[in-house]
């Protein structure tokens, strides 16, 4: 039973569970268990990965054909496989509704999480 002095007790007399946040009113801060959106809410952190690794990959292979380390077919396949990887990206993020601006993290004083183009 909630004494007067617990500081979980509500109003009324019964007793606040510690995961109910109606006292902040704020729903951002509200984890939403549907599963539809815990589905797409993972899909959009793995995509904003990939997209993250796909980026620097793309940046080391221009700095490589640049530096002419690469032979013709080794420029080839990394062009191709990047490219392959775009299109999976594309067609990943628009069956899930999501843009790409939609995978740029914002990662508050330090700014966006990938470069805006």
């Amino acid at each position: 039973m909630a004494t007067p002095d617990d500081p979980h007790a509500e109003p009324h007399g019964g007793r606040r569970d510690q995961g109910d946040r109606r006292d902040h009113g704020d729903r951002r801060n509200r984890l939403d268990l549907d599963p539809d959106t815990v589905e797409r809410d993972l899909v959009k952190l793995v995509l904003t990965v990939v997209e993250l690794l796909r980026q620097l990959m793309e940046r080391q292979a221009l700095r490589r054909f640049d530096e002419g380390d690469l032979t013709e077919e080794q420029e080839e396949r990394i062009g191709l496989t990047l490219m392959l990887l775009g299109d999976r990206m594309a067609e990943l993020r628009d069956r899930y509704g999501l843009r790409p601006e939609d995978l740029n993290l914002d990662l508050g004083p330090l700014g966006p999480l990938l470069p805006r183009d």
